[in-house]
């Protein structure tokens, strides 16, 4: 093993003893650099997945953080949107493919980045999905990043399984809503995790609660959470909620998620940077 070894072999082109012959990883472009990859899984569509990869990519980078985000749901991509990043706007040369960068920084690349009709839709099979997400990582020039999101698609197929065996990530997210239902589902996003032993960063209540405007008082419209009881019993320590915040989607739906203000994810960007994050 070299004495400079830092345990990736995705971006090593040393003959160690210590490769694993079977491994599937795949090997970044040789201009790239990332140094911590956090997939952002869900197991069901429409909890917030995406909100939160936006988010959390927002909070890193302001904290210092070189930032990208991977969007891997081909078919319903919407990182983009967020950032206020449309068009056909991505560049390609006889080295690599170029992420957009978003108005503070962040690196971006997402299928609709590349499309001449942002509104036309994906209609691929699973396969050519999953390839186009692996070449995302291989092709794509990730300059020094620090962290990478990995935005998913919800669920546990094709490209979810892609993702794990292809690229080398740190940590996972699992995003919810509090209907009780939801909770069967992200038990397997959980599983699943643990089936491919990444760890499991955190969980994330999406719309845990609305707060009147006028007496303050938080209702809790899709009912009490249950995201506690699964973070206990499968050893999660870290858990954090958002709240259904009018001003939030307002700023998501004009591609001004970096100007968001609260600090409703800190703790969790802490637990993943190590240091003391503070965003609201």
């Amino acid at each position: 093993m070299s004495e400079n070894c830092t345990h990736d072999c995705s971006s090593c082109g040393e003959n160690c003893p210590s490769r694993d012959p079977n491994s599937m990883i795949e090997n970044l472009n040789p201009m790239s650099s990332v140094k911590k990859v956090i997939a952002v899984v869900s197991g069901k569509g429409g909890v917030g997945k995406s909100l939160v990869t936006g988010l959390m990519a927002t909070i890193m980078q302001r904290a210092g953080f070189k930032t990208a985000v991977l969007d891997a749901d081909v078919t319903g991509p919407s990182i983009p949107s967020l950032f206020g990043v449309e068009g056909q706007s991505a560049e390609a040369d006889g080295f690599g493919v170029y992420p957009v960068r978003s108005k503070t920084g962040i690196d971006l690349m997402s299928i609709n980045l590349l499309l001449e009709d942002p509104a036309a839709p994906v209609v691929w099979r699973g396969p050519v999905i999953a390839g186009t997400v692996k070449q995302f990582w291989t092709e794509v020039i990730w300059e020094n990043e620090d962290i990478m999101f990995i935005d998913m698609p919800p669920g546990t197929g094709d490209v979810p399984l892609t993702v794990f065996q292809s690229i080398p990530v740190d940590g996972i997210i699992v995003v919810t809503s509090p209907q009780e239902l939801v909770g069967m589902i992200v038990e397997k996003a959980v599983k699943m995790a643990g089936m491919m032993n990444i760890p499991i960063l955190g969980i994330v209540e999406n719309m845990s609660w609305f707060e009147c405007p006028d007496c303050h008082k938080q209702h809790k419209i899709y009912g009490e959470s249950h995201v506690d009881e699964i973070a206990k019993q499968y050893g999660i320590l870290n858990v954090a909620k958002l709240p259904i915040d009018p001003k939030l989607a307002a700023a998501c739906d004009a591609g001004l998620i970096e100007l968001f203000e609260g600090a409703w994810l800190d703790k969790l960007a802490q637990a993943i940077c190590g240091e003391e994050v503070k965003n609201g």
